[in-house]
């Protein structure tokens, strides 16, 4: 074996030791992600809300492209773009914070998301996690409209190595902070899948959102 492969190798291993146990995610979201904390909820009309016939279903499958593509080797997420709702913006990486709640972008910037470091990176064999805000003190913020998807769209991922992973969107649910399936939502089905997620649900002032708006996407295409 190389030496750059050595090198690589132990890269790999690395992250795997700073990547969090699934269990460890289901309880951070559980009682809710940095990002809840933020929203405010005030505006005339709230964000939308995932429709039931909307709901995940058990199979894992493969979208319209037919066979799934080959797992991606690691890379920090870049961009996400979803054209059914016109987001497109920028990254930034998100771990835990002191407090042990997963890291949320700045609330001031509208217009950004977070790719959690404690899981793979977009397009890894595994279940890779985006989150954003739902809104901030002016509006709408990045994930505003994310409960407002359909089954068959697609979530763009541009990644730092050049490669977009492209994702389908199999399932759009809201599920109580209290009562949040962090092992369905979170847990590896042996391919590259991905989770959007966002707060949602009920709002009051003293709580602030009681829920989170969770996409479920796998993998159909790289370019």
């Amino acid at each position: 074996m190389s030496a750059s492969e050595l090198s690589e190798l132990a890269e790999e291993e690395e992250r795997q030791k700073k990547r969090a146990p699934w269990g460890v995610i289901a309880l951070v979201l559980l009682t809710g992600l940095a990002l809840i904390r933020n929203g405010s909820g005030e505006f005339d009309v709230g964000p939308p809300q995932p429709a039931s016939a909307a709901a995940a279903d058990s199979r894992t499958g493969v979208g319209t492209f037919g066979k799934a593509p080959a797992p991606l080797p690691y890379s920090v997420a870049d961009r996400v773009r979803i054209p059914a709702i016109r987001v497109d913006a920028p990254v930034m990486p998100v771990g835990l914070d002191a407090d042990g709640w997963v890291g949320a972008p700045p609330p001031e910037d509208p217009n950004l998301a977070g790719w959690f470091t404690g899981a793979v990176s977009p397009g890894e064999k595994g279940t890779a996690v985006v989150v954003g805000h739902v809104d901030n003190k002016m509006g709408p913020a990045v994930f505003y409209g994310l409960g407002a998807l359909k089954k068959g769209n697609r979530v763009e991922v541009e990644r730092k190595d050049g490669k977009t992973a492209v994702f389908e969107i199999y399932g759009i649910e809201v599920f109580e902070k209290s009562n949040f399936p962090g092992d369905r939502v979170y847990a590896s089905k042996g391919t590259p899948e991905l989770r959007v997620i966002t707060c949602g649900g009920g709002f009051s002032k003293q709580n602030g959102y009681d829920g989170n708006v969770v996409v479920f996407a796998r993998l159909v295409e790289v370019r």
